[in-house]
């Protein structure tokens, strides 16, 4: 604190220390390459040194494609905004082939300047791979669909039979047990028959975001009272293609998959984003090209995650972190999204790290 005249001055802070920039990108933990305008090398960090198993020394200089072979698609899927490709094989030239989230994004107010990063996809997200993509777990859909269809039957026959011993004035509270037990059973049945419906679905170009805002409403009003739902939209996203009601029934299904993994925490959080990705390619079935899927839609929450013994397994049928799951809810959802044409992912992210399903859909034409 310095005088002056007329009263006192605040003296000028001293300024902070600290690593500059080029540390700063040196110690990044995520592999990154700088390229410049024409097209070649200009700056690696040590962690892309690691992946590619290459000194930074060796790759200045170099033509980018010399280094580092990008996806097959690369070429094709470009759009000038940026390009990223989700759990893909990429070369290293001094390398082995290697899977990665490979996302190349201009580098702002500096024209033709390209920053790349690569982030192994094993360890950045698990994507749903659905139970009916080879021809023996389409046959086991179709006798699942049959065996549902067949159980309802004597279902029904049984349930009948409780209501008129009931009325026969038997011992109500057994009768009342059977019919119970019996509702549980055929609405158990009614979801598996939806997780086998291979109907297709009516797509249509949809604005998505009176969707999003219904199902924030219905959640907010029921299984999520009392939790925080907040909203971080791109108020530019274009119309999606969609089923409406298989939409509403996949945000709803994971609004409510947030909202009992959140459990007794003192301050329970929900965000629903929205986010244009250009250049977003992904293939949902694999041995089949990727297509665009620039839409993106998340659900994230603050609660503990999938355990981790299974969360490399949650969209397959009959897996559950809940004592009381059945275990088809991300199932029916992996279905309905890829029916869709996208794709939808688990992950946990961020620090504090927040659990985020995130779904990845074709833009309307």
């Amino acid at each position: 604190m310095v005088f002056a005249r007329g009263g006192l001055r605040r003296a000028k802070p001293e300024p902070i220390s600290g690593p500059g920039y080029k540390e700063l990108f040196a110690a990044l933990p995520v592999a990154a390459l700088v390229i410049d305008p024409d097209g070649r090398i200009a700056h690696a960090n040590a962690a892309c040194e690691l992946l590619l198993n290459h000194s930074e020394t060796a790759m200045v200089g170099q033509p980018y494609d010399t280094v580092l072979l990008p996806p097959a698609d690369y070429a094709d899927r470009r759009d000038g905004h940026g390009f990223a490709a989700f759990d893909t094989e990429i070369e290293a030239i001094r390398g082995p082939r290697i899977r990665v989230d490979f996302v190349e994004m201009l580098v702002a107010d500096q024209p033709g300047w390209r920053i790349v990063t690569l982030h192994h996809a094993p360890q950045s997200r698990r994507v749903a791979q659905g139970a009916d993509r080879t021809a023996g777990a389409r046959a086991a859909v179709g006798a699942a669909a049959m065996l549902a269809h067949e159980i309802k039957n004597p279902l029904s026959g049984i349930r009948g039979a409780a209501q008129l011993l009931q009325a026969a004035g038997e011992d109500a509270e057994l009768t009342e047990l059977i019919t119970t037990e019996v509702d549980r059973i055929a609405a158990l049945i009614d979801r598996m028959e939806d997780f086998t419906d291979t109907r297709p679905l009516n797509l249509t170009p949809t604005n998505v975001y009176p969707l999003l805002g219904h199902a924030r409403r219905v959640a907010l009003a029921g299984f999520a009272r009392g939790v925080v739902i907040e909203e971080r939209f791109d108020p530019s996203l274009p119309p999606v293609l969609v089923d409406t009601d298989a939409f509403l029934q996949v945000l709803l299904n994971l609004l409510k998959n947030a909202a009992e993994a959140l459990g007794d925490l003192a301050q329970p959080r929900i965000t629903l984003s929205t986010a244009y990705r250009h250049g977003m390619s992904v293939s949902n079935t694999p041995g089949r090209p990727r297509q665009p899927l620039p839409i993106e839609i998340c659900v994230m929450d603050n609660g503990p995650g999938a355990p981790a013994d299974i969360a490399e397994h949650l969209f397959e049928p009959f897996v559950s972190g809940k004592p009381e799951g059945k275990g088809l809810g991300l199932p029916l959802v992996e279905k309905l999204v890829r029916d869709m044409g996208g794709i939808i992912q688990y992950a946990r992210e961020r620090e504090p790290e927040v659990t985020v399903f995130r779904i990845l859909l074709p833009r309307a034409q």
